[in-house]
């Protein structure tokens, strides 16, 4: 089974991420969940569960020196929601927070990844995301933002997840059903 790094910035699609667990492993996935220290804040009560759901605990702070490491390797990631913040943050290298830094490496180590950003409108003008999502789309990231996504900034309408699930799959490094 192809594994799936499921990484989640806080915002407010991070609340269903249960269900996309779900359809993730009805695709075929064994999922691992990742979490910004505010998503992991956000969804506290629910951790354990979620553990449960994954078969794997939920990371969201790196590990101490010579603990082991508890996930399979990724055959692929997928950051969804990725707010204003894990985007610039990610596109820059700073690697302060799990989910980023291991995102920064995965570019490194050439593993597909799929971005489905979740900011508002207001943010997405601001210059420096430009930038960045232009930086990630230049290392090899799948950034479904605009014109090249299809997808626009989530003020309102409901956050796309099925579309990051498939593009994951579309890349090639699961098919439905298993691999």
């Amino acid at each position: 089974m192809s594994t799936l790094y499921l990484f989640a910035s806080a915002a407010e699609p991070v609340f269903e991420v249960a269900r996309v667990i779900e359809d993730a492993q009805a695709d075929g996935w064994d999922v691992c969940l990742g979490l910004t220290p505010t998503a992991a804040r956000w969804l506290a009560g629910s951790l354990d569960g979620l553990a449960v759901l994954t078969g794997h605990p939920v990371r969201w702070d790196y590990r101490l020196p010579g603990e082991p490491d508890v996930w399979p390797e990724a055959s692929a990631i997928l950051v969804a929601p990725a707010t204003f913040n894990t985007v610039n943050q990610w596109a820059l290298g700073i690697t302060d927070t799990f989910v980023v830094g291991v995102v920064a490496e995965g570019i490194g180590r050439g593993i597909p990844t799929v971005a489905v950003p979740c900011l508002s409108a207001a943010y997405a003008r601001h210059p420096q995301y430009e930038r960045s999502v232009e930086t990630l789309r230049g290392a090899g990231v799948s950034v479904l933002d605009g014109e090249v996504g299809g997808v626009g900034p989530h003020e309102s309408a409901p956050f796309p997840w099925r579309l990051g699930l498939d593009a994951v799959r579309d890349w090639g490094a699961v098919p439905f059903g298993g691999g």
